[in-house]
């Protein structure tokens, strides 16, 4: 069942990502293709056990860019000038950061591996650090704009609580989390329609 559910959020936030593109919100269609790549990781590892390569993908994805390049995207919805090459230079950092960590420790079973056991803290704190501001610029963002747009916003943090959750529930309840991860993409999508 995990491998079935990672792999539907990861089709969904595919399809998604794809339409959010299409209406020329790179930075949000960038966070739901790290959505993707983050539940076929789940998938894969799910299905054929867990690798120091799938932990990359899942770790760069879901731990260090979903949740920046939903920031990103709200703040562009603001009209941010600067948003757009911040995000760009993040995600150029977060990339870097997953290529070179080190990955060390054995990988057994299916179970989502734990960050601390596999990752040293520097990655763990670029995680934690761009994931609070990404969180926090969609919260702020929806605050200030939320009588312009209340439906929206409401869908918009919505979308980062279900993400979030996910996260969260990664080590105890894969399908639980991959079934969070495809909500918060359909609440983006969602919440960027209503935008």
């Amino acid at each position: 069942m995990d491998v079935l559910l990672s792999f539907a959020a990861a089709l969904i936030s595919l399809r998604l990502a794809g339409r959010l593109l299409r209406a020329g919100r790179i930075a949000w269609a960038g966070g739901l293709l790290s959505f993707a790549a983050a539940a076929g990781a789940m998938a894969w590892g799910a299905a054929h056990g867990w690798d120091e390569a799938s932990f990359r993908v899942y770790y760069l994805a879901g731990a260090l860019l979903s949740a920046p390049l939903l920031g990103i995207g709200s703040l562009q919805l603001w009209r941010r000038p600067w948003a757009a090459p911040l995000g760009l230079l993040y995600t150029g950092l977060a990339i870097g950061v997953a290529a070179t960590m080190d990955v060390h420790g054995t990988f057994e079973g299916t179970a989502v591996p734990r960050a601390q056991e596999h990752v040293d803290v520097l990655p763990r704190v670029v995680a934690i650090a761009a994931s609070s501001l990404g969180a926090l610029a969609v919260v702020v963002v929806a605050a200030a704009t939320l009588r312009r747009r209340p439906r929206a916003n409401a869908l918009i943090v919505g979308a980062v609580a279900a993400a979030a959750t996910a996260s969260a529930l990664t080590q105890t309840a894969v399908s639980a989390a991959a079934a969070c991860f495809a909500l918060a993409a359909v609440l983006l999508a969602a919440g960027v329609r209503a935008a």
